[in-house]
């Protein structure tokens, strides 16, 4: 990470799946408060006013209360080998720029088309229901299912239909009711030569969709499996 001081051991965070610290000696215990504030911090992504800080938190009502329980929060924040996590100024505060947080590794790599299967299958912060979190949550789920269709996709192209397979059924099980995950797999059966598979999977998607939305498959995913049926494809 830019900006990192030579020689210093980096802080690992994890925000993708769960919240967890890992310093040079393993994991590091951290009380609620100041996981609550270093998500966040890990998430703006850059300095941060105190009030702003102690809003998001919903630390107390009052002003004055709120930068004293931020004050409290921050001296709660541990210090694995001596080093500082958070910086904090008169008016703003950060993420000490020696934690390396996961979430922002993998989202740098996902644009690029870099990131690996293994760092795609999980959300940010799940069972977390802060605005802050789920906002920011959802912007990230939407960028590793398009980067697990395009993984689909690519290893599709290169043969690697076990990989396709499995980036493109991550997607599914990450929203079973994305048709162009449905269509990355229909698709990788079929340039598999395993037709009754991408039947299946099509029929699977077919009867979800109509159970839950009351909706047909669009005419695209229909396309795929025309020709492997006797009759037209039901549309609903």
């Amino acid at each position: 990470m830019a900006g990192m001081h030579a020689g210093v051991p980096a802080v690992r965070l994890r925000l993708v799946g769960e919240f967890e610290l890992r310093g040079s000696d393993g994991a590091v215990r951290v009380c609620p408060s100041a996981q609550r504030l270093l998500a966040f911090l890990a998430l703006a992504g850059r300095p941060v006013r105190r009030t702003v800080v102690a809003g998001a938190l919903a630390l107390a009502a009052d002003e004055a209360r709120a930068a004293a329980r931020l004050r409290s929060v921050l001296w709660r924040v541990p210090r694995p080998g001596g080093l500082p996590l958070v910086e904090a100024g008169p008016q703003r505060v950060s993420l000490a720029p020696e934690v390396r947080v996961d979430y922002r590794q993998t989202e740098d790599e996902v644009a690029p088309g870099g990131a690996d299967l293994a760092d795609l299958g999980e959300d940010l912060l799940p069972d977390w229901d802060d605005d802050w979190v789920i906002v920011e949550r959802e912007r990230y789920r939407q960028a590793r299912l398009h980067a697990l269709e395009q993984l689909c996709a690519r290893h599709r192209a290169a043969g690697a239909y076990d990989l396709a397979l499995r980036a493109g059924l991550t997607a599914v099980s990450g929203e079973p009711l994305r048709e162009s995950a449905h269509r990355q797999v229909v698709e990788t059966h079929l340039a598999e030569g395993n037709p009754a598979e991408a039947l299946r999977q099509y029929e699977t998607f077919r009867r979800l969709l109509r159970a839950e939305l009351g909706l047909p498959p669009s005419a695209a995913i229909r396309a795929l499996v025309a020709g492997l049926l006797g009759r037209p494809v039901e549309r609903g």
